[in-house]
Parts: C-alpha cells; structure tokens; sequence
C-alpha cells in the first residue's frame, strides 16, 4: 500500500467513521455522555479529513483552516469526554483554544500562513492530547482502575508529545510547508501518524469502555443493590483470603449481625423506611470496621463481618461499639413499641484453615442465643 496523502486520508475517515459509529452504539446501551463525547470527536475527524481532500481543488479556507480546526475540536471533546468520565472539572480557560483558532482565520494561504496554521494546529492538539493524558492517569473517583486506563493514557500521551514535537519545524527557516499539497516531510510524517494514532486512539477507547462494562457487571453481580455490601456469594468468596491471614498467633474474628424488632418499622413506617433503615445500618458498619476487613449483607436484615488481626476483647468492642450507635440511630429515627436494636453472635478463631462454614455456624448460635437472652446483646460463641 502506498503511504501517498489520498491514501492515509482515506484510510483516517475510514477508521474515525467506524469508531465514531460504534461508540455512539455503546452510547445508545449504557447512555453514558463519555461515549457521546467521544463518538462527536470522531465524527469531527471524519468531517476534517473529508474537507481536507478539498485542498487539491483550491478550496483553502474549508480544506485547510476549517478542516484543522474539526483536529482540534475532536481533541477538545475527547478531553470533555474523559473529564466527564473521571468526573474532573476543567476550568473555562480551555475555551480560549476556540478563540484562538477563530483568529487564524485571517491569516493568508502562503508559506509563511501554512507554517502559522501547523505551528497552532500542533500546539493546541498536542496541549490537548497531553491534558488528556494526565486526567486518564490522576483520576481516583472512577470505576475503572489503572489497568483499563493505561493503553489510553499513554496512546495520548505519545500522541501529544508528537504533536508539540511537530511545532519545532515550523520555526526552523527554510523548511518546506505545503499543507495545499501535502508537501513536506513533517507533513508526510504526520499523515502517517494520524493514521496510526486515530487507530490506536480508536482501540484503546473500545477497549477501556468494554473493560468498563465488564468491571460494572462484575461489581454488580457481587454487591447487594440496596446497601452496595458484598451479596452473600461474593462474601463466601472473598471470606478465605480474609482467614489466611490467620494463625502463627494472629487471630480472627465473624461477627453475624440481625436487627431486632425490624418488622415494626416496616409496618409502621413502611419498607421506604426499612429500606432507608437496612443502608443506615450498612453505612455504620462501613464506619466502625477497619479498611482490612470483609463486610456484607446476607439477606433481609442479616449482615456478616469478618475481621483478621483482632482477638475476642477487640470484637466484643466492636460489635457493642456498632449496637450502641445503632440503638441511638434507630431510637432517634423511628418510635416503636419495642426498641430495634442489634444482636451480634461473635466467633474468634486462630486457624486460618478452619471452614467459614464452622464458623458461619458458630457465630449463628451465638446470634441465637442473644436473641434468646433478650435481644440487644453481643454474644461470643464458646
């Protein structure tokens, strides 16, 4: 294949077109703005690269001016896209990149004018591309961890750093700049370029949305929908690698939680309230149990906790700890004939191979026996 211009153009609507089309495909699933917000881009690309072809025919202002600036748009919605995917917010200072451009506009068609427009052309994408990158590489607030990230952060990082590299030429005197007729080596060198990074630029975006997808689906397959703690499964699952860290004197603990007299707040208050009532009590926990430990919601109004590097005196004070400011939560919020409250079967263990099933058990007959002994109890097992 011939790397002439009407080829790499060619080939640049091409791959833009199919990736504008697919995300906005994904867009129309999961309404999700990033994906708008990148499909746009590349529909700006394939606008772009389209009028570009018109330079041949003398059509300066469409095919070089306005085409060069759908590059920059496309970029400046691509960062608008990431933005609103890490949930960063840009400051209105990068509206200054459209006025900018809308001032070239008066710059004549000459070889002193196609050296001004590359100069710009690349310093604005190259800002934009790098801007980009860094946003993909800082956030904290998404869903989607490094290892979905990464391809993306550095295609754009590679593709700013050519861009600003690509201002260095047109400062250089004498250096051949015919963005007419395609005629320079920077220009050839950035046919090819834009070909690859459009494509590079277009996998790594498919692939950090499927990565997304997979990451949600999984995230909600194993939380409880109501509370967002671990569902039963992903408890059992996840239980063993919290007890391997027990033994050789380190111990553990499972505490089994249940509310009593939670039926009342249904009846009385209806299940908005018991529902409001179920996250209260999750969010507390979240609260009260350290970053190590494993916490989730059983079903109904059961909730399990398993901790490693704690003994029974730090449990026992930890599960009154949370029935004590459940009991002050509960009692402030809703007013029924018995007091709803929280009984807590503890089991303490120090063999990482013990089954959490045993456990599971051991833990139930202390909640059991809680229950029995008048409610509002923390019970350790014998």
């Amino acid at each position: 294949m011939a790397f002439d211009a009407p080829t790499m153009m060619t080939l640049t609507i091409a791959i833009a077109a199919a990736a504008a089309i697919y995300l906005w495909i994904e867009w129309r699933i999961v309404r999700d703005d990033t994906l708008l917000f990148w499909s746009a881009g590349f529909v700006a690309i394939t606008l772009g690269s389209t009028l570009a072809t018109l330079r041949s025919d003398g059509l300066m202002l469409l095919g070089i001016w306005f085409a060069d600036g759908l590059l920059v748009l496309a970029h400046w919605l691509f960062l608008r896209g990431v933005a609103r995917f890490t949930g960063a917010r840009l400051s209105r200072a990068w509206w200054l990149i459209v006025v900018l451009w809308l001032a070239l506009i008066v710059v004549p068609p000459v070889a002193v004018g196609f050296k001004l427009i590359l100069f710009m052309n690349s310093l604005l994408v190259g800002v934009l591309a790098l801007r980009t990158s860094v946003l993909l590489g800082s956030s904290t607030e998404t869903l989607l961890p490094d290892a979905g990230a990464a391809p993306l952060r550095y295609v754009f990082a590679v593709h700013g750093l050519f861009y600003l590299i690509k201002t260095i030429p047109t400062l250089v005197p004498g250096t051949l700049i015919d963005l007419a007729t395609y005629r320079g080596t920077i220009i050839q060198v950035s046919l090819v370029e834009g070909v690859m990074a459009i494509l590079l630029i277009a996998l790594s975006m498919t692939g950090t949305v499927r990565y997304r997808r997979e990451r949600e689906i999984e995230h909600l397959a194993e939380r409880d929908p109501l509370t967002a703690l671990f569902n039963r499964r992903a408890f059992e699952a996840r239980a063993e690698r919290v007890m391997t860290g027990v033994g050789n004197g380190s111990r553990g603990a499972l505490l089994l939680i249940d509310i009593d007299n939670f039926k009342p707040v249904n009846d009385l208050y209806g299940h908005a309230a018991g529902d409001r009532l179920l996250v209260e009590l999750s969010e507390l926990i979240r609260t009260v149990i350290p970053d190590n430990a494993l916490a989730a919601r059983l079903g109904g109004d059961e909730f399990a906790v398993i901790l490693s590097g704690i003994g029974s005196e730090c449990g026992l004070r930890l599960g009154h700890d949370l029935r004590e400011r459940f009991h002050v939560l509960a009692a402030q919020a809703y007013a029924t004939p018995e007091a709803v409250t929280l009984s807590i079967g503890l089991t303490v263990f120090d063999q990482s191979e013990l089954a959490l099933e045993t456990l599971m058990h051991q833990s139930d007959t202390a909640l059991y026996e809680a229950k029995r002994r008048g409610r509002n109890e923390v019970r350790a097992s014998h």
